[in-house]
C-alpha cells in the first residue's frame, strides 16, 4: 500500500510572502525518518502548488491506496509536525483511512478542512452493460 503526503507550497499568511509549506515539508521529512519502524516507509512527502486551503494556510492532505483522504489545515511547521507524524503512524494502520476526529491526534482534530471518501471505480463488464 502506498502513503502520501501532500503539502501545499503557495500557502501564505496574509499580509506577508511567508511560505511555510517548504519549511513544513522539509521539518516533516526529517520527522518522519527520525521516527523509523514507527512511521512505515512508504510515506512520500510531496509539495503541490495550490491545494485550495488559502484561508487556512499551511494545508496538508493524507492520501493512501483505496482509503479516506484528509485535508488538513492551519498548519504551523514550527508546532504541528509531531501531531503530523503521529496521524501517519495512524493512517498507516487504518485499513480504509476512516477515522472520527476524537480519533486524531492533537490539533488535528480540529484543523480537518475535508475527509473524501475512497473512490472505488467499479468497471463493468461489456456484456452486462448491453443487457
Amino acid at each position: 500500500m502506498e502513503h502520501r503526503i501532500t503539502v501545499c507550497t503557495s500557502c501564505r499568511h496574509k499580509g506577508t510572502e511567508c511560505r511555510p509549506g517548504y519549511e513544513l515539508i522539509e521539518r516533516l521529512r526529517q520527522a518522519i525518518a527520525a521516527a523509523g519502524d514507527s512511521v512505515p516507509e512508504d510515506f512520500e512527502i510531496s509539495g503541490v502548488a495550490c491545494m485550495a486551503g488559502c484561508d487556512r494556510p499551511c494545508t496538508v492532505a493524507y492520501h493512501g491506496t483505496k482509503k479516506a483522504t484528509y485535508l488538513f489545515g492551519d498548519i504551523d511547521p514550527n508546532t504541528d509536525v509531531d501531531d503530523l507524524v503521529a496521524f501517519a503512524r495512524q493512517y498507516a494502520y487504518l485499513h480504509d483511512g476512516w477515522c472520527t476526529s476524537v480519533d486524531r491526534p492533537g490539533k488535528l482534530r480540529t484543523a480537518t478542512l475535508a475527509r473524501v471518501p475512497a473512490a472505488l471505480m467499479v468497471i463493468e463488464e461489456t456484456e452486462a452493460r448491453a443487457s
